[in-house]
């Protein structure tokens, strides 16, 4: 695993008590993936019910709140695959 999901999964394990409804995984690209389900935070690449995608740039930017998710999306900087609805939760719960 590397140091940037390391601290991804440290950092989204602050922001996000409690786990949320149904499984997203979180792809970032040429460092690996994590894994956001109702337990909570981990490293992984399980199969999800929304992957969501972007370079490390990009994902460390909505994780310290310099970037929008949304805005991201539109952009084209954030890829979604799958549960629309759940990756909107999770970015409201990262704005």
């Amino acid at each position: 695993m590397s140091e940037v999901v390391k601290a991804a999964v440290a950092a989204l394990s602050e922001k996000i008590t409690g786990g949320i409804p149904g499984v997203a995984k979180f792809v970032i690209q040429d460092e690996g993936a994590l894994i956001i389900d109702g337990t909570g935070v981990r490293a992984g690449d399980d199969e999800a019910d929304v992957t969501l995608t972007a370079d490390r740039e990009t994902f460390e930017g909505i994780l310290s709140g310099d970037v929008n998710p949304t805005a991201a999306f539109m952009q084209g900087k954030l890829a979604v695959d799958g549960d629309m609805g759940l990756a909107m939760q999770l970015g409201a719960v990262l704005s």
